[in-house]
């Protein structure tokens, strides 16, 4: 990571539920100079110790237990709210608009939104913490896309098989018959349609009125 050699090693905390992924970002992070001062596999304990390891940087998954949908993002909000100069670097398997507008909205200086793919690379990585914790901004250029194009595209936000699962819903199917379809638990459909609601900024008003609209955006797109 290149940096003035008068300046103090960044201290970075890792937090991400998979050992491999996570002990990957140490040991990368332990090559690049870095002081790892913490690590975690979930966002409550890293929130727990924050003022203890007190961070430049924060390299955080999206989705972490208990629910995996967007632990890491709350996280994020929570750590800039409370030592607002820590540098936030989101990792993610696939583009997720409404995770990284909502980042970006919180304040875009000293953040990062990341596919994970891009961090096997030492100088990939090295390069977004020292961005970071400059105070720059680093967006992959997928989520940089994404973000463009969902201006004209309410649904550039979904994954190709969250567009499976509300093409679907547009068929009238329910989330039984939608599992059935595409050989997966009822339990992932739900999970699937209640991230297509999130990304589509769809408010819970009750009854089915959100599934209705959902069907209705994918219909006009």
């Amino acid at each position: 990571m290149t940096a003035p050699t008068s300046a103090p090693p960044a201290r970075v905390v890792v937090a991400d539920d998979s050992v491999l992924l996570r002990e990957g970002l140490v040991r990368l992070l332990d090559e690049l100079g870095a002081e790892v001062v913490g690590s975690y596999g979930d966002a409550d304990s890293l929130l727990a110790e924050l003022d203890t390891v007190r961070p430049d940087v924060a390299v955080l998954d999206v989705r972490m237990p208990p629910s995996h949908r967007d632990e890491g993002v709350r996280a994020a909000i929570e750590i800039r709210r409370r030592r607002p100069a820590t540098g936030i670097l989101l990792l993610s398997q696939y583009v997720e608009v409404a995770y990284a507008r909502e980042l970006l909205a919180a304040g875009s200086e000293g953040v990062g939104y990341l596919l994970k793919d891009r961090v096997t690379s030492l100088a990939e990585l090295g390069d977004a913490v020292a961005r970071i914790r400059g105070g720059g901004t680093v967006l992959d250029p997928s989520v940089v896309a994404a973000l463009l194009g969902r201006r004209s595209d309410p649904l550039a936000g979904l994954t190709p098989r969250e567009r499976d699962v509300l093409g679907l819903m547009a068929e009238g199917r329910t989330n039984a018959a939608i599992a059935s379809t595409l050989v997966i638990g009822t339990g992932a459909v739900e999970k699937h349609v209640t991230n297509i609601f999130q990304k589509l900024g769809l408010e819970d008003a009750g009854g089915d009125h959100r599934r209705v609209l959902a069907v209705l955006t994918f219909l006009q797109s």
